[in-house]
């Protein structure tokens, strides 16, 4: 715009070089929301970026994944003891050791994904999680090097917790920023789809080895092998991101000079303006973490190492429950976008806390259809957050901090309270049971009646966000009919759209306004 642009008479401060009207005159005036403030994103890209980014993120959560159920042989490799418990103990604080970093990983993922682009930070971490994983197989025992390998397998596990920290917040910010805004439940699914395929694909490649290989042959060498994988199939994740597209929603937040100065203290703007955003994402992710690791993590050593169950029936009855929360996964999207996030995540909190004892109950049977029936509870109840959350969390927060804020809380989330739970949970069953208390075995189901109950009162705290835009975005669809469709859907101020919290606010926010005969400005930044 011209500096000798003349102004309206009602103008109040100025946008950048910019006059603006006055908050009072934005709420006296509609905004109209137009064509150029809706995003159209074609099918073939978002089907292309959805499935890059659910693929990579399965790579990575394979190469996470096999420790957990490498525990025990790891524990024997690493930290040989008489006491298979202590063994095991060991082995999983090495385990939670990369959950102590995430949070630093977060912190330096997740601005520097809102400063350069989400698909650039997720590349980088796709190669540094393989790094982290591939030097694991080719470390040294204990009985080679002594106290050094332990040292040399936490570097390592170091390394890994570093990358995970910038992953899920990444993805799921980019897969939210893809999607359009009445399918991103749908959309938003596929990336757990993935972390669950990675995780099948672990735990099969080590049930077959478990299998397959000697208890001896498994200890020397075998164990290795899952981890050696992580090297091509690391290159295999680099290439699908290095070909995503960068999202739309985050070109479209470089484009606006504001916004690039604001970028300069996103994490001040973080904890001055979105706290509450911070805790209610913190309490989310603590039940759908500790849920997550309860089962697909911690349940093959509690199998074998306290009801006494064969490892490799354990681990392959997990594999089946997983394969089946694939199926079902999407539908449970599906439904949150039909019906809504909330709703959702209330079931899978009432059902944690009402059948999370039935369900351990049923795993301390010892029969193989109990124990079958046991996992597939916990694991159907599971679906209710992995179908939601990657749609729930990305809308907390505002483009412009998305995702640097999503990975610092989802990841001091998890490393507080998610990623301690094998850990912490295997450690107070063994404490118990030293102690002789009776309901030592039911530990792990009181575990997550606790998180399910801090997980109802933080749904409780979230605001719905299907089916509306993400916030400090504009509409996205999928073709210019739904396009004139949701703008004439927002013309109409009894429509549920129109009432929603992102139309209200967009309505009353600041326009810029320039005099006749000056070009047509940008647009103003949408939301907050």
């Amino acid at each position: 715009m011209a500096p000798n642009d003349t102004t309206a008479p009602h103008e109040g401060r100025h946008h950048g070089d910019r006059p603006v009207r006055s908050k009072g005159a934005a709420k006296r005036a509609r905004r109209k929301l137009t064509s150029d403030d809706v995003t159209v994103v074609e099918e073939s890209l978002l089907k292309r970026a959805v499935a890059a980014a659910a693929l990579g993120n399965a790579m990575e959560w394979f190469d996470f994944g096999v420790f957990a159920y490498l525990a025990t042989t790891i524990g024997q490799v690493f930290f040989p003891s008489d006491n298979p418990a202590a063994s095991t103990i060991s082995a999983f604080a090495t385990f939670t050791a990369a959950f102590l970093v995430r949070p630093i990983g977060g912190a330096f993922f997740g601005p520097l994904g809102d400063r350069i682009g989400r698909q650039k930070v997720l590349a980088l971490t796709m190669i540094l999680m393989a790094a982290g994983t591939f030097a694991i197989g080719l470390l040294p025992g204990f009985t080679q090097i002594g106290i050094w390998a332990a040292v040399l397998l936490l570097l390592a596990r170091l390394l890994q917790g570093f990358s995970t920290g910038g992953e899920y917040g990444g993805a799921a910010t980019f897969i939210a920023e893809f999607a359009p805004d009445r399918r991103r439940g749908f959309m938003g699914s596929w990336l757990e789809f993935g972390t669950l395929a990675g995780y099948a694909l672990g735990a099969s490649l080590v049930t077959g080895l478990q299998f397959w290989l000697p208890e001896s042959e498994m200890l020397s060498w075998g164990w290795r092998i899952p981890f050696l994988v992580a090297g091509p199939l690391g290159l295999i994740g680099l290439y699908l991101r290095l070909k995503l597209e960068e999202t739309p929603a985050f070109q479209k937040q470089q484009e606006a000079a504001a916004e690039r100065e604001q970028q300069k203290t996103p994490v001040l703007r973080l904890f001055a303006e979105h706290w509450r955003s911070l805790l209610v994402c913190i309490g989310l992710v603590l039940v759908f973490n500790v849920t997550d690791y309860m089962l697909l993590s911690y349940m093959p050593t509690y199998l074998e190492q306290n009801l006494g169950g064969n490892a490799t029936t354990g681990l392959l009855l997990i594999v089946i429950v997983m394969i089946i929360m694939m199926v079902v996964i999407t539908f449970g999207g599906r439904l949150s976008d039909r019906f809504g996030r909330r709703p959702v995540l209330f079931a899978g909190c009432i059902g944690f806390f009402v059948f999370s004892w039935p369900a351990v109950k049923l795993l301390q049977a010892g029969t193989g259809w109990s124990v079958f029936a046991g996992l597939l509870i916990l694991g159907v109840l599971l679906v209710t957050f992995t179908s939601t959350m990657p749609s729930t969390l990305p809308a907390l927060f505002p483009t412009i901090i998305r995702y640097g804020a999503l990975a610092i809380a989802f990841n001091v989330s998890v490393s507080l309270f998610g990623g301690t739970t094998p850990l912490a949970t295997e450690a107070l069953v063994a404490a118990a049971k030293g102690a002789g208390v009776p309901w030592a075995l039911d530990i792990p189901a009181f575990y997550l009646m606790a998180a399910a109950v801090i997980g109802f009162v933080a749904v409780l705290f979230t605001k719905e966000t299907a089916a509306t835009p993400l916030m400090g975005s504009g509409p996205t669809v999928t073709s210019e009919e739904e396009a004139a469709a949701i703008i004439e859907e927002y013309n109409d101020p009894s429509s549920e759209f129109a009432q929603s919290d992102w139309a209200k606010e967009f309505s009353t926010s600041e326009i810029p306004i320039v005099s006749g005969d000056g070009p047509a400005p940008d647009r103003a930044p949408t939301g907050s």
